[in-house]
């Protein structure tokens, strides 16, 4: 007898997806405590170092933001507050996480956050040629290209790329700069633009 198929229900993470027009594949499984991403690879039958955790952390002022690593790897807070210019990083309490991210720890997925939160992903998860990563539900990921993850290049330093998750994050960056920072943007943005025009590359 064929094995039925594991019904899923959308999540804030998937309805922000098909939102977007994103097409992602559904992998549920039988979450276990603890397990992590290790068991999730298991039972999914992946590479765990292509299984993405979702971190919720927070900087020296107690800014959130969101870290998306390896599942096999582990995240050095002295080079990643370096690389993205703060004093220190450190995980979210459980309740804290939940809070900004408004999904169980376990299930946090970098779509579809209540809090709007900067997204710090590892450069080298950007080069594989598929991910899977929380679809917003503990026992629950979807299969994606990592190219979903990112549309602007922040800053760079140490293997670590800034990067936004999508244009609510963009918006919220914006928003923290000065008239003045938002001005110097604008115009380093003109200029790239007027360079890229007087060279005669095509329009993307």
């Amino acid at each position: 007898m064929a094995k039925k198929e594991r019904h899923v229900s959308e999540t804030p993470a998937t309805q922000w997806l098909r939102r977007h027009g994103i097409v992602f594949t559904e992998h549920p499984y039988d979450y276990v405590d603890h397990g992590g991403t290790a068991e999730s690879a298991r039972q999914l039958g992946v590479d765990e170092h292509a299984v993405v955790k979702t971190l919720v952390m927070q900087d020296d002022k107690a800014q959130p933001l969101i870290v998306l690593m390896h599942g096999d790897r582990q995240v050095s807070t002295k080079n990643l507050a370096r690389a993205i210019g703060v004093k220190s990083i450190e995980a979210c309490d459980v309740d804290v996480a939940q809070r900004h991210s408004g999904f169980l720890v376990g299930g946090t997925s970098p779509f579809g956050t209540r809090k709007t939160m900067p997204v710090v992903v590892e450069a080298s998860v950007l080069a594989l040629p598929r991910i899977w990563i929380n679809g917003g539900r503990r026992g629950y990921l979807v299969g994606i290209e990592p190219a979903v993850l990112t549309e602007v290049v922040v800053e760079t330093g140490d293997g670590w790329s800034w990067r936004f998750a999508h244009d609510l994050g963009r918006d919220a960056i914006l928003a923290s700069l000065t008239k003045l920072q938002r001005s110097k943007l604008h115009a380093l943005v003109a200029s790239s633009l007027e360079a890229v025009h007087a060279n005669g590359l095509p329009p993307v």
